[in-house]
């Protein structure tokens, strides 16, 4: 059977495409670098990275971007010689603008070096690339209006114009006619658009509805590409709303004809729960990636199960199940391992090296910078998971400081930090930041705790909405500081639903704000599901 999520933590915006008896899914990284996921598959059910293509200054330098904005739901394509990558870096998320340039880069194969990219236009955000039969590529992307009535953390359906289609070759860019496709449905926020064609139409698919518990998948067809498009008879071929299934914000997909002869679609969805206090909902991993099986009956897609709601387990095509997921635990001499993403700079000797004795942080800036910051850290994929490492760093004063941290953003963390205290020197603090948007504030929940010379051990075991960090220097593992919310380190924690875009990491962090460069070295990283063991 295939579970969702298929791609369990932070893994937004899944596009889909079929290359002969191979499977992809792209998603978006935000402002993780290098930019984009690409997943394989040859079942449906087991994938795995093989690819971000995105990981050079050429392709993406996202510095100064600010929190939730990047690498907006790329779109992945192949034209029978080479993958196409169609992606969005959005520089600016609040008020009325969205600073969205858009890019298109190719390669022969999937994990080869992409070449550096053509530029498009920035007129909106989730651009798509479709190959005609005629060979043909047409630009399909929603336009951003910034005359609406209001947009950021509850966007307006004014600011969401419509989706444009233009002809594009690398040749000559963007040639002929603009044409505005589509209005979209009374749900509004049309946006993602992809375009594929089937037995004399063709057809379009949207997300509608934003990111929080309305999103969809919208679907419309017309007999010419230009239009005019008519909707679904029920509007929607993926919606949550209303249901009370573990999946829910289900929406933004792209469908695929497989080699067996099913059908399946793409989505992003969440998998709410509930905060410290038993109300509320909160989405700790983010918007993750599932797939559903989708019919055909009279010219339209539905899904095989009927309604609207996706489905926990679906049929897969071969039978091929996943294995239980287990703890992974990585020594971190040699290569970085795969699952680790940082922020925002391509210039990663400035803030790590690997090495036989580990993964080294060269500290910088603080842990809220859009610029340099040394956080290197993973996707939470579990309600209830352990994380430890060792350490050793040695520092001079309060302004460096590094340790393990739960990570949403730069006003959603928790930090357990070695540091050195006046009056105290080497010590471990606990620092936190719960939500506060946008002044940042800082909250120390816990007494600094002196620490002896020597390497230090960190642990945070996070159970649903509860947090708690753990210390040892040779002994037994002992608490440190109270049970912290982890319900913020959400989607909806601080601003709320719209707000943001990511999910929660977990990871090593080390930072000077003297401007010194003082390191930490880090030996192993540990990610156990279900809790310590």
């Amino acid at each position: 059977m295939i579970r969702n999520p298929v791609l369990p933590g932070f893994n937004p915006d899944p596009s889909f495409c079929r290359v002969g008896e191979d499977y992809y899914l792209a998603t978006s990284t935000f402002e993780w670098y290098p930019g984009v996921q690409i997943f394989h598959s040859r079942d449906l059910v087991n994938w795995a990275l093989v690819a971000r293509p995105l990981n050079r200054t050429a392709l993406l330098d996202m510095r100064g971007n600010p929190d939730s904005c990047g690498i907006w739901a790329p779109c992945l394509s192949h034209d029978g010689e080479r993958f196409w990558l169609v992606y969005t870096d959005v520089k600016r998320l609040d008020g009325a603008f969205k600073d969205a340039p858009n890019y298109i880069t190719a390669c022969k194969t999937i994990d080869g070096d992409w070449c550096d990219p053509w530029y498009v236009n920035s007129s909106g955000f989730d651009p798509s690339l479709f190959h005609d039969d005629d060979g043909r590529k047409w630009f399909v992307n929603m336009q951003w209006n910034h005359r609406g009535p209001g947009t950021g953390g509850n966007p307006a359906h004014g600011s969401f114009d419509g989706i444009l289609l233009q002809e594009w070759s690398p040749e000559h860019g963007l040639t002929g006619p603009v044409t505005n496709i589509y209005a979209g449905t009374p749900r509004g926020l049309s946006e993602a658009p992809h375009l594929f064609s089937r037995e004399g139409y063709y057809y379009l698919t949207v997300a509608e509805g934003g990111t929080g518990y309305g999103h969809a998948v919208t679907m419309a067809r017309a007999r010419r590409i230009e239009g005019p498009y008519e909707t679904h008879p029920q509007l929607h071929l993926l919606c949550a709303e209303g249901s009370t299934g573990p999946i829910q914000r289900t929406g933004h997909g792209q469908y695929v004809e497989t080699h067996w002869g099913d059908h399946y679609h793409s989505f992003l969805m969440g998998r709410p729960m509930a905060g410290p206090d038993g109300t509320g909902r909160f989405c700790p991993m983010g918007r993750e990636t599932g797939l559903e099986k989708v019919v055909w009956r009279d010219g339209w897609l539905w899904l095989e199960a009927g309604g609207m709601v996706a489905r926990e387990t679906v049929p897969s095509p071969t039978g091929a199940e996943a294995p239980e997921r287990g703890a992974v635990r990585r020594k971190l001499s040699g290569a970085l391992p795969p699952e680790f993403q940082w922020l925002r700079t391509p210039e990663t000797a400035r803030i790590f090296r690997t090495g036989d004795a580990g993964l080294t942080l060269i500290g910088r800036e603080s842990i809220g910078s859009w610029f340099e910051q040394a956080l290197v850290a993973r996707r939470q994929e579990d309600f209830v998971y352990a994380a430890e490492t060792r350490l050793e760093f040695e520092p001079e004063t309060y302004q460096q400081a590094a340790g393990l941290a739960t990570y949403y953003n730069r006003s959603k963390f928790h930090a357990a930090l070695v540091t050195h205290e006046p009056g105290i020197g080497r010590a471990l603090v606990l620092m936190s930041c719960p939500g506060d948007w946008p002044e940042g504030r800082l909250s120390w929940p816990a007494e600094p705790l002196p620490l002896a010379d020597g390497p230090v051990e960190l642990r945070v075991e996070v159970d649903h909405a509860r947090q708690q960090f753990w210390m040892r220097q040779g002994g037994d593992w002992q608490r440190f500081g109270p049970v912290l919310d982890a319900s913020v380190i959400s989607d909806e924690g601080g601003r709320g639903e719209h707000a943001s875009f990511t999910g929660a990491f977990v990871g090593m962090v080390a930072m000077d704000i003297t401007g010194q460069g003082r390191e930490a070295l880090f030996e192993h990283f540990d990610y156990l599901p279900g809790g310590a063991g």
